[in-house]
């Protein structure tokens, strides 16, 4: 079966679209137009998200937006990023968002949740020339805090039938190659994956970006860390990379063609490591112009599930 394409719903509406979001009907006319198979959504904003829609029946609504177009959700990109995963003294209020957001994609018919460590890589040590972070956590207080926690999500998301990845980046804490082997050793969870982001596998492993201490990449960079990653990849993010970072805090997300990344030594690496769902999504996060990007985004993602999906 060949892969489904979709697209985050993000794109439309914060950074550059943050003073004018583009309203959720519009997003969907406009990607069944263009022929894609799904949306992921960004849950927060004017988008559907848990605060917006508090009742069953106005989910139902929105949910058939575009079940109507036969499309499909592939996932939730859930707000939890009011929480402080680890430096709060303790995971309640975290684990009361989370539950929220579960109670959301059970409603929605969404079966996989996005999360991510919530705090800056400064947490757990000196950043580069950064400013020294707030408050500093120990390295290992801070991944037992992580893990258990993500085990709590992984073990109560099962429950609700949906996979929890975590999105790994350079503008969170456990941006190293070998922390994301340790946080997936922690978590021990079969339920529990890595969303695997083109761009941010080329900053963390490739460039080492926001990394505290002394930088740690892998030779074969962001190729290497797919074939590592083998089995443990839940959903898998397409987009290019040019080396640089947004804001000084997260990857740059260029559309297809202005970055560097050569898809046709990625790719086979990706499709080697395998994923339990037929989705690879777009992410055009903070692009300027993401709205008018994404035609030509989805003619380029046509091209790489004739070759590689």
């Amino acid at each position: 079966m060949a892969k489904r394409i979709s697209i985050g719903t993000w794109a439309y509406t914060i950074g550059p679209y943050a003073d004018s979001p583009i309203p959720f009907e519009e997003v969907v006319e406009k990607l069944d137009s263009l022929g894609f198979d799904g949306l992921e959504l960004g849950g927060f904003g004017i988008h559907p998200n848990p605060d917006l829609l508090q009742t069953k029946a106005e989910r139902a609504k929105v949910r058939n937006l575009w079940e109507s177009r036969n499309m499909g959700c592939s996932g939730l990109a859930a707000d939890l990023w009011s929480e402080k995963l680890i430096t709060a003294p303790d995971n309640s209020s975290y684990m009361a968002t989370f539950r929220k957001n579960i109670e959301f994609c059970r409603d929605m018919g969404i079966d996989v949740i996005r999360v991510d460590t919530t705090e800056d890589p400064g947490v757990l040590g000196q950043v580069g020339d950064e400013p020294k972070a707030e408050k500093a956590v120990p390295y290992d207080d801070a991944l037992k805090r992580v893990c258990s926690t993500w085990k709590q999500c992984a073990l109560e998301a099962t429950d609700a039938g949906i996979r929890v990845v975590w999105e790994f980046e350079p503008g969170f804490a456990f941006n190293k190659p070998s922390d994301i082997f340790r946080v997936l050793d922690g978590v021990n969870n079969d339920n529990f994956m890595i969303m695997y982001d083109t761009c941010h596998a080329n900053m963390v492993a490739g460039h080492g970006a926001r990394q505290p201490g002394e930088k740690e990449t892998l030779p074969g960079g962001a190729r290497e860390l797919a074939e590592k990653l083998k089995g443990k990849i839940g959903r898998v993010h397409l987009i290019d990379s040019d080396g640089t970072l947004h804001d000084n805090h997260t990857s740059t997300h260029p559309p297809f063609g202005k970055g560097v990344l050569d898809f046709d030594e990625l790719m086979p690496a990706i499709a080697a490591a395998g994923c339990p769902d037929d989705w690879w999504t777009i992410d055009l996060c903070f692009w300027p112009d993401a709205w008018a990007a994404t035609a030509d985004c989805k003619k380029f993602v046509d091209g790489l599930v004739n070759k590689y999906g």
